[in-house]
């Protein structure tokens, strides 16, 4: 895969809670269903990411980025669809809606360079443009515009109206 679309998301689990392993766990395969009650709910999913950006800025890196990863579901970016095919997930430790770190702002800011120097990145948009009527992440919280500032990237890369 040559990706040329970064996909920004959010996750916590449970929800809100943060700095356990249970995220990690969750992309390795191996998280306890029966270690919290909210796991219940979404026991059997098989989801996998890119990259996870912890509160302090921690990388983690699940799938090489020459892989397909199962992060984007249902979707569609400028006129294509399965976003999976062609793009690198990366995940936010975060609320869907809440705000973020300014130490991920800074691990994102350096991961996406990094990316777009390895691979034809054209695009980063958040799982929200790209799922719309399905997820709602990384949501109102996220700072597209302080985001766009540290990469000085083009707005036209961003999704419509997010970049300031």
């Amino acid at each position: 895969m040559d990706a040329s679309l970064i996909v920004v998301h959010s996750i916590s689990l449970p929800p809100g809670e943060f700095q356990g392993e249970h995220v990690q766990a969750l992309f390795t395969n191996t998280l306890d269903w029966d270690a919290h009650p909210y796991f219940q709910q979404i026991r059997g999913l098989e989801v996998s990411a890119h990259f996870y950006v912890r509160r302090d800025g921690a990388l983690w890196q699940f799938v090489g980025t020459g892989a397909r990863a199962w992060h984007a579901g249902v979707s569609r970016h400028a006129g294509r669809e399965n976003c999976n095919d062609f793009s690198v997930g990366i995940e936010l430790e975060g609320l869907e809606g809440g705000p973020f770190e300014p130490a991920q702002y800074e691990t994102l800011a350096s991961l996406c360079a990094a990316l777009a120097a390895r691979h034809p990145i054209d695009a980063i948009t958040g799982h929200e443009h790209i799922a719309p009527r399905r997820k709602g992440d990384p949501g109102p919280g996220f700072d597209w515009a302080r985001l766009r500032r540290m990469l000085g990237w083009p707005a036209r890369a961003f999704p419509d109206g997010a970049a300031g």
